[in-house]
């Protein structure tokens, strides 16, 4: 009897099984850019906030720990400062925070999904309300799902990988996380020993990371004959 390669399916959320939030992000720049009267587009100011959203999120983890809103609370400040001084990030934060709550599912998430055998644990860089409420409204159900809030860390720290491989009895070798960041997913789950897969969005903003992954996937109905027969296709 031939043993597959993998035991066990690690997904990433945002950006990955549901549309990331690219264009909700470029909103709310587009609404800071017309209120402050900032000199700038709007995605010009996404990319200038979304580097100090990554460089804080990777700073904020164990006994530094921070919620995933309030690094968007905290880099939005710090961003807009240099152009207007104080001021109130809450009213646009919280307009990311209903987009989190319900993002639109990408067209090849649930046949892809649907034909996969394998035990699949969600493992997300998210606060973990908004991310339940997401799952509910997309009718979404994973047999664990492990946030970024509850392990207190984000990735690509290994905590919440090793976080995940623990509670579903697993080892790393018997593993593969598919992702949409190189930086987040490929980088953090190779560090831990588990195959990666990066799904190359078109959509995200930009990728901070350069790590090399396992299998470079268009579409997540790639994902299914991978897990099955485990050959690298890299691009």
């Amino acid at each position: 009897m031939v043993r597959r390669p993998f035991d066990l399916l690690l997904i990433d959320f945002y950006g990955t099984i549901t549309a990331g939030d690219r264009a909700a992000v470029e909103k709310v720049c587009g609404r800071l850019v017309r209120e402050f009267d900032l000199p700038m587009p709007s995605k010009e100011l996404a990319v200038i906030w979304g580097d100090r959203f990554f460089g804080l999120i990777d700073s904020s983890n164990h006994d530094r720990f921070r919620t995933l809103y309030e690094c968007e609370q905290i880099s939005l400040r710090e961003t807009m400062a240099r152009y207007v001084g104080e001021m109130d990030p809450d009213p646009f934060v919280a307009d990311l925070e209903t987009y989190w709550a319900a993002p639109p599912i990408h067209a090849d998430v649930v046949e892809a999904l649907e034909r996969i055998d394998l035990p699949i644990c969600c493992v997300s860089n998210a606060d973990t309300a908004p991310l339940r409420s997401a799952m509910e409204r997309n009718d979404l159900r994973f047999d664990d799902v492990v946030t970024s809030e509850e392990v207190r860390c984000y990735k690509p720290e290994p905590k919440i990988f090793r976080e995940a491989l623990t509670r579903m009895g697993l080892a790393p070798d018997r593993a593969l996380h598919i992702g949409d960041s190189l930086h987040s997913d490929i980088a953090g789950a190779s560090r831990v020993g588990i195959a990666t897969a990066w799904l190359r969005r078109d959509e995200r903003i930009h990728d901070i990371g350069d790590s090399r992954p396992d299998h470079t996937l268009s579409s997540l109905s790639e994902l299914p004959a991978i897990l099955s027969d485990g050959r690298l296709r890299k691009q």
